[in-house]
């Protein structure tokens, strides 16, 4: 079929998938949904499935309101489903390429990648770790990260991944909470052509928590590094003499795969809790179904393994589908702000998943650096993490993915482990910015503080209303706080997600972002994604952080960082005209009391604005711990910018 034919086709509900792409879907038949609905736990039964058992279930769900059980009974390895279970018909298929910030390739083909995870799980046997014990892992993305978690998989040890740009100290606090003994780490990393001094941070962290008994460490940089005698072991030397053959322990599908520390409003990090069966199914379906996997398709997610996104979208989904990943280890604009899509041009990419920010970053750079590279291999990208404006999906679509490929916005969150809000993309029609329907198998709702659905177009919480497979157990050695954040809003068996929404005409879900992200202006709130959304919408705008600012008056105004696309002048006049253009879209109690210009906005290496910092920024408070994001500098550069804005 010609081009044209093969365009998403846009009606007034929205862009309907390609008619050739719904033909070769795997899932195009809607009654899917029906199915799902009717019937929840036969429909996770059947995809079950699609995994090997050690043996079978006994029964499918025990739900105890708030607890639930999957797969009772049941017993399997996740890294036997990722690796073992491809030997048969894909040991020789590329499963990794893996390329460096600096360049360097290294390619896993199944079989090797099989022998590398079972040397290193004999690695930490001969250490002592055994079934249940936490293991923890602070790497960047290079190959050892994802080898040590199926390797933690394979004996049946935690893992518990933390973030490679936090802080010694947030290591430390993730190590205390976990109780963990053993830890895996680099001499460094590579970021934008600096070496990034891992081992120095971890030396830092571990002296304050006194818990460590044995660190792995992985020569990547070859930086000079402090080796402490009976602690630390060099990756390479451990490996040397390491058998290549190690059987996987068989696991209860209630036990504990993985715990994922996740942010709190209290500043405490929450130790997210995730068993084997639930997990492995559900990452394994909703890989399959949301990107249409094929056999022959090179997939990137961009995600780092130190979130959620890097477990069950670049791991432990994608490796259990038997696919090719792709795994960069360094930051988009180096050497230059086509360093995506030069790695999909030459890897032939075909699937891309990345973050709202990210793309919003690259409207800012111009459509001029895509369009230097053939990256018409794409036939699939997703966004992840937070929600997309209709500005940025739509640059997205028709730039990236040239008018012709399906876009997934996917909706879920660190403690639901899976997908919960998606297109199908053999399926769904899509709108910009809209999530879109739950996934099959999944009741999702918007409910007001009494628990009672909103009418259309109404603001509510978004809710789940029945359990889910890989739903967060508890929170790690804090069952109150488990209870107290997600149950007990409404009945204790509604998980409340923390976030607002709305759902439209058609039942479609609009995320709003977190409730406690919230402006209040004279009685008025205000979501902050909500205003961001709305400058961002503006043709002039790439990136907006909108926080408030206490006022004894108002109880809070306004503030709006805003980065503006390339090629724009930053003058008062556009000052005034993003100003009308907030109350034209918001109201007049939406007008910002100080619009402040950057060319760059306090993110996280994952790419995430921080709004806690503009907060501090705005309200002249320290901004604590900045050293995670991808450039601190940037918080100096607006703190001046700030005051001299309060004092012209």
């Amino acid at each position: 079929m010609g081009e044209k034919a093969n365009q998403s086709q846009k009606d007034i509900t929205g862009f309907r998938p390609p008619e050739d792409f719904v033909r070769n879907a795997i899932v195009n038949d809607p009654d899917i949904y029906r199915r799902a609905e009717e019937d929840p736990e036969s429909f996770w039964e059947e995809n079950a499935g699609g995994i090997e058992w050690y043996r079978k279930w006994d029964r499918v769900l025990e739900w105890e309101p708030p607890h639930s059980k999957w797969f009772i009974g049941g017993k399997l390895n996740a890294c036997y489903n990722c690796l073992d279970v491809n030997l048969d018909q894909h040991a020789d298929k590329t499963a990794i390429i893996w390329e460096g910030e600096n360049g360097d390739i290294r390619n896993y083909t199944y079989k090797e990648l099989l022998e590398e995870v079972c040397r290193f799980a004999n690695v930490l046997k001969g250490m002592g770790v055994k079934k249940g014990d936490i293991v923890t892992i602070y790497l960047p993305m290079i190959p050892e990260v994802v080898i040590s978690m199926l390797a933690c998989a394979r004996i049946g040890a935690p893992h518990s991944v933390v973030f490679a740009a936090f802080s010694g100290d947030s290591l430390a606090t993730r190590i205390g909470n976990a109780n963990s003994r053993v830890l895996i780490t680099c001499d460094g990393y590579s970021r934008r052509g600096k070496i990034i001094e891992q081992k120095n941070k971890v030396d830092d962290g571990i002296r304050s928590c006194g818990l460590i008994d044995q660190v792995i460490v992985v020569r990547h940089m070859g930086n000079e590094i402090t080796m402490k005698d009976g602690r630390d072991i060099w990756w390479h030397e451990a490996m040397e003499n390491s058998d290549s053959s190690c059987e996987p322990e068989v696991m209860d599908s209630e036990d504990m795969l993985f715990l994922m520390y996740t942010s709190g409003t209290t500043g405490k990090p929450k130790g997210i809790v995730h068993t084997t069966g639930g997990y492995m199914v559900t990452t394994q379906t909703t890989t399959k179904f949301v990107f249409d996997l094929k056999n022959e398709d090179i997939y990137w997610c961009t995600a780092d393994c130190g979130w959620i996104t890097g477990h069950s979208y670049l791991v432990y989904g994608p490796l259990s589908n038997g696919t090719t990943l792709v795994i960069y280890e360094g930051a988009p604009d180096y050497p230059d702000k086509d360093r995506y899509w030069d790695i999909i041009e030459r890897h032939k990419v075909t699937i891309l998943y990345t973050a709202p920010t990210a793309i919003r970053t690259f409207m800012k750079w111009g459509a001029s650096w895509p369009q230097m590279h053939d990256i018409s291999t794409l036939r699939l990208i997703g966004s992840v993490g937070e929600p997309i404006n209709p500005g940025a999906w739509l640059w997205y679509h028709e730039n990236i993915g040239m008018g012709r490929c399906p876009v997934v916005d996917t909706w879920w969150q660190t403690e639901t482990g899976m997908i919960m809000i998606s297109p199908l993309p053999g399926i769904t029609t899509t709108k910009p910015g809209s999530a879109t329907l739950p996934i099959p198998g999944i009741k999702a709702a918007v409910l007001d503080d009494k628990g009672n659905e909103v009418a259309p177009g109404q603001d509510g919480y978004l809710a789940i209303l029945d359990p889910w497979p890989s739903m967060v157990r508890t929170v790690f050695g804090n069952e109150e706080r488990f209870i107290e954040t997600y149950w007990i809003k409404w009945d204790n068996k509604t998980y409340f997600a923390g976030d607002g929404a709305k759902k439209d005409e058609d039942g479609y879900f609009w995320i709003i972002g977190r409730v406690d992200d919230v402006i209040k202006v004279s009685g008025h709130r205000i979501g902050s994604a909500e205003f961001e959304s709305i400058l961002v919408s503006h043709p002039s705008v790439a990136e907006a952080g909108v926080v408030g600012k206490e006022d004894e008056l108002r109880g809070e105004v306004i503030y709006s960082y805003v980065t503006l696309k390339s090629g724009i002048e930053e003058s008062n006049e556009l000052k005034k005209e993003l100003t009308a253009y907030a109350e034209k879209n918001i109201g007049p109690f939406a007008r910002p009391r100080q619009i402040i210009f950057s060319d760059d906005l306090p993110k996280t290496r994952s790419g995430k604005i921080m709004r806690r910092v503009l907060k501090a920024i705005a309200n002249e408070k320290d901004p604590g711990d900045v050293s995670t994001l991808q450039d601190p500098a940037v918080v100096e550069m607006l703190k001046e910018k700030t005051r001299m804005l309060e004092s012209a």
